[in-house]
């Protein structure tokens, strides 16, 4: 069985992160939701991969994270966490995901 893709996976987490906190109106529940997608996107990662890509899609996550919020200030929240769920899928994708893909395909 070929493994999950983390693109979706990466993305989702931030989509339903902040769905949650919304939802809930807790941003600690939709932290730990977030989270816990980049924990297993991170376990992922460095296990198909190594650490170099592991830390390297971490630390664009993490941008992504923060540059979601300043780009909230401009164009609303949704927007800017669909951008931000856009460009982890990408990285995911283009650094990860489609290497194994074409290793294994």
């Amino acid at each position: 069985m070929r493994d999950l893709p983390t693109a979706p996976v990466a993305a989702t987490s931030f989509v339903l992160g902040y769905a949650v906190a919304v939802a809930s109106g807790s941003r600690a529940l939709g932290g730990v939701v977030l989270l816990l997608g980049g924990l297993w996107c991170a376990r992922a990662w460095l296990r198909r991969h190594g650490p170099r890509t592991a830390g390297v899609l971490l630390g664009v996550a993490g941008a992504a994270f923060l540059a979601s919020h300043l780009l909230g200030l401009v164009v609303g929240p949704w927007p800017a966490v669909l951008v931000a769920a856009f460009a982890i899928s990408v990285a995911a994708w283009v650094r990860a995901d489609a290497r194994a893909l074409g290793a294994t395909g």
